[in-house]
Parts: C-alpha cells; structure tokens; sequence
C-alpha cells in the first residue's frame, strides 16, 4: 500500500484526507499520462454522495485541462465502469466511491485498461506528483483542451449486457432488492423487471447522505424483515458502489459471501464449468465453506483479503471463481471485477435451473460462529507488530486448535485493526475477541471515543 492508495483506492473522509485538488491531480496526472501519444480517453462513473459530484468536477477539470476527454456515466456501479472500460476502448477508467463507507467518506479508484485495479506503480507515480510542491507537467491549449462527453449510454450498455446473461425469464419470481440509496439505484430494478421479475426495491432513494446507512449488504437485517414480511422468494441487497452482493433467502436467512460462493461453486462443478476444481477464497471465509467443500470434493486457494487478490490469483492459474466472505464475488467468465448485480444474477441462475429454493441451495453449508470487531488504532502496524498483542494471539491460535481459528489484520482502507474469531459459541468469539481488544488498551493502541 502507498501512501494514499490502499487496497481499494485514495479514500478517506472529503475533503479532510481525500481533497478536492488530491482529485484534481489524479486526473491532471492521468490525462497526461495516457496522453503521451494519443488523445486520451477516460471514462468516470460515481455513488451517491454528496462529495462525489464535487469530485467529478474536480477530476474532469484535471483531465480536460491536461488534454484527455472525459466521459461521464453519472451515478453508476463500480463494475460497470470496468465493464464499459475494458469492452469500449478506453485507456483508463474511474469510479468515485467509498464502497461500503459511510456518506462523508469518498475514494477515487483507478481501473485499468483491461478493466480491473490499476497497477501500483502508476498509483506511485500519481503519490509522487500530488506530494510535488510544483506542478511541472503542461498544460492543454486551444484545440488540445479536452472534452467532457455525457456518455450514459456506457451504463444501458452495461444494463443490456446484464440483461443477455440470465439463463431464464423470472417471471412470477419475487424479488426483493435493498439498493443500499447508492449506485445500484440506477441499475438493478431495471434488470430484474427487465427479465420478468415481480420485483419490490427499498433503499432507492438517494439523498447524498443516506447512502449504506442503516441499509444494504452491511445492514441485512432490513432487507431480511422485508423478505420475510412480503412473502418474498429472495432477496439481494448490495453496497454504496454495488461491487458487493448479500442474498436472503425466503425464510430470512442471510446468505453471504462465503455461502453464494459454496451455492455457485457446487452448481459449476456439477456443470463441468468450475474450471480446475478450484474456488479462490480469502483468509476471512469461515472454515465451514471449506468443510462444506471438502465434503463436495471441491478444492480451494486462500488470499489476502481484498478482491484485488482474489482475481490476481484467479488470473495467475486460470480460476474462474472467486470471492469473499464480505460478498465480492468474480465470475471471471463474465467479469473481472466484483460486480453485485452479476452475483444476483447467478444465484438467481442456480436456483431457477436447480428447481429449488435458495434455502435448499446452502442448506449443507454450516457457519461456524464468528464474531468480528473493528478497533479504531493509532497506528495499525505497531499495533500489529506489539510483541504482547502477538504473544496473546499465538496463545488463543493454540487454545483453540482444530475446533477454530483467530485472524487479527490491518483494515487496507480505513485505521482500523480487525479482529475476527470463529469458535464453537458466539460466547467464545467474543470472550477471546474482547482478551486481545483489551491487551491493545492496554499497550496504548486503541483510540478511545
């Protein structure tokens, strides 16, 4: 990770750590960069919030005055921008979001060429520019000043090409759809009605502040009221940029990463599609999709956490699926990013060719009890590499054993330290969750509101 970019992006709060000139930089470096030897074309999707029209401006300003054109898709998903990027000739693509962060937050992603993260030694030259005290790099003039291009036609393509991958009509299916009041407002209900579904949304309307609050893949619990309240058959929400999917079954039951990717692996492997016999997973998928898979004679290849190197490792050996817990899911015959409307799509895929229910699908995949804290740390590699805090992590790795398991890492983009346990018992996780919290209080890591 560099200094501002992380594992998924420049993001922090608006214009406190992620600023209005940080933005117009990226594109005044971008614009000149892929403009050496051609006129470059860059196209720029964004969220909901509030800041992500400031940043636009901010972005476009950079790129135009640098010589590139801008193309605008508006307020659309993260994978839509990768999709519209690597299928229409683009040189470079960016997405204005904060993800699953809360509304003041905002990032600025850099999507390459081939549509996936873009390369990190670009991302270091960008930190090497933005941290210039001069700007040495020339400026566009007369007919060489680029332009900016309304180009929401890139995001109904993308709808379109969504549209041709259900294998089947929905009609009569019942659908619910948490758009989380972010990206996915401008594009899943269109999908879903599109393919015949009775489909009934809640969080779609955007305000610039209400996106991810309380709603979407990080707040399930609505959109399990919502399934089970309406009589629903299932039921997707997603996050701010929709890169991520969570499904709810027809009883109310929380289908999440892990589990869609046992569902979609298994119905693949049965297929003879699940390339190599492989699923590509992260260190944070629970130990009971790996049994569950085991038991299905399906194998697996664990990651770092972050999409970015789930697909990395898909492309090195040829996978074609992968994902994690927290919903990012690649299909990589369709995709090579996390895209949460695909996901849906999928799953509703395996059910409708399956004949069965989405309860049926993961009934054989049993979670073990994991519990996962955020702690907010002043500095998260000292707090990491605190010779108490791992002695105490090594003893619970041992107290534990086969019977489940302690992961503690630094969050890629935002200062905290996760700390997750898998154990017999919620009572378990959260007494050896709480055991090494408190050693971090103690040895004065832990930033106390």
């Amino acid at each position: 990770m560099g200094k501002y970019f992380g594992t998924d992006g420049f993001r922090g709060e608006a214009n406190v750590d992620l600023n209005v000139m940080h933005a117009y930089k990226v594109g005044r470096f971008l614009g000149h960069y892929f403009g050496k030897d051609h006129k470059a074309k860059i196209v720029i999707g964004k969220d909901t919030r509030r800041s992500s029209y400031m940043f636009e401006y901010s972005l476009v300003a950079g790129l135009t005055a640098s010589g590139a054109d801008a193309y605008l898709l508006h307020v659309t998903t993260t994978p839509s921008v990768s999709y519209v990027v690597r299928t229409e000739g683009f040189d470079c693509g960016i997405m204005i979001s904060a993800s699953h962060n809360p509304f003041y937050d905002n990032g600025i992603k850099i999507i390459n060429g081939s549509g996936y993260k873009m390369e990190a030694s670009i991302e270091e030259m960008i930190e090497e520019y933005i941290d210039s005290p001069e700007d040495n790099l020339p400026f566009a003039t007369r007919e060489n000043i680029g332009k900016t291009v309304d180009y929401s036609m890139g995001r109904n393509r993308y709808i379109g090409y969504l549209i041709s991958l259900a294998t089947r009509s929905f009609e009569n299916i019942r659908v619910g759809l948490d758009l989380a009041n972010g990206s996915a407002t401008t594009v899943a209900k269109g999908v879903f009605d599109a393919l015949g579904a009775k489909t009934y949304v809640i969080n779609n309307e955007p305000d610039g502040t209400n996106i991810n609050r309380n709603c979407g893949s990080t707040h399930i619990e609505q959109l399990q009221k919502f399934v089970v309240d309406n009589g629903l058959d299932i039921g997707f929400a997603y996050d701010g940029d929709a890169d991520r999917c969570f499904a709810v079954d027809e009883m109310g039951n929380i289908v999440d990463g892990d589990k869609i990717l046992y569902i979609c692996g298994v119905y693949l492997k049965q297929n003879n599609e699940l390339v190599n016999n492989t699923i590509v997973t992260t260190v944070m998928s629970n130990l009971g999709l790996y049994k569950a898979l085991d038991k299905k004679g399906i194998k697996y290849e664990k990651t770092a956490v972050g999409d970015k190197y789930v697909f990395e490792n898909m492309m090195a050996n040829g996978h074609v699926l992968g994902g994690e817990q927290s919903g990012h899911i690649i299909f990589r015959k369709n995709a090579v990013t996390g895209d949460g409307i695909l996901t849906s799509l999928k799953v509703m895929e395996v059910m409708l060719e399956s004949k069965s229910s989405l309860s049926q699908l993961h009934k054989e995949m049993v979670s073990y009890p994991q519990l996962l804290v955020n702690v907010r740390v002043r500095d998260k590699k000292a707090a990491l590499e605190d010779k108490a805090v791992s002695q105490l992590i090594k003893e619970v790795e041992k107290e534990l054993g086969d019977d489940g398991r302690i992961l503690v890492r630094g969050s890629g983009t935002e200062p905290v330290v996760r700390v997750m346990v898998e154990a017999a018992s919620q009572e378990l996780c959260r007494g050896y969750i709480d055991r090494v919290v408190n050693q971090m209080k103690d040895m004065g890591h832990v930033i106390t509101e």
